[in-house]
């Protein structure tokens, strides 16, 4: 299954996937990345210099906090595992703040623990796997190289 943010970044990475595999794409609003509030449009600079006290709490005025962005992130996440079919995977295009909240969640991680599990760069990804007591466990973070090829075409012997 192939899930993603409406918004373009995510979106246009999941069309990207979608054109390989010939999946379709399902958005889910709760994917988006987090409020900013009063941050919005701003720079780190101007963020910083404007908000002080905000910015070294991580909280915007009027934005969402971290339990509220790790709690809708993470139940997008579980509604869309719930319908996978046994033995299936979940590919989901969204942002790397939403999701190492949403993970964190789905990991079942305290909150004052979130911010070890480092941020996620653009157009990588992370891998949670089932355990056998039906929790989940991260496989990997944040990679960006595949272990081996996706398409056959791809490996040097290909076509030999």
């Amino acid at each position: 299954a192939l899930l993603a943010s409406p918004l373009r970044r995510a979106a246009d990475t999941a069309q990207a996937l979608a054109d390989i595999t010939g999946l379709d794409v399902r958005y889910d609003k709760d994917l988006i990345e987090r409020d900013g509030g009063a941050w919005e449009g701003l720079t780190s600079r101007e963020i910083r210099e404007r908000y002080p006290a905000e910015h070294a709490a991580w909280q915007p005025p009027g934005g969402e906090t971290s339990a509220q962005v790790a709690k809708r992130v993470g139940a997008a996440l579980e509604r869309a595992l719930d319908e996978l079919p046994p033995d299936g995977q979940l590919v989901v295009a969204s942002h790397g703040a939403a999701l190492r909240l949403g993970m964190s969640h789905l990991l079942g991680l305290p909150e004052e623990t979130w911010e070890r599990l480092g941020g996620l760069s653009n157009c990588c990804w992370s891998v949670i796997t089932e355990m056998r007591d039906g929790g989940w466990r991260l496989a990997e973070h944040n990679a960006g190289t595949l272990p081996e090829p996706v398409l056959s075409d791809d490996r040097p012997d290909a076509g030999t």
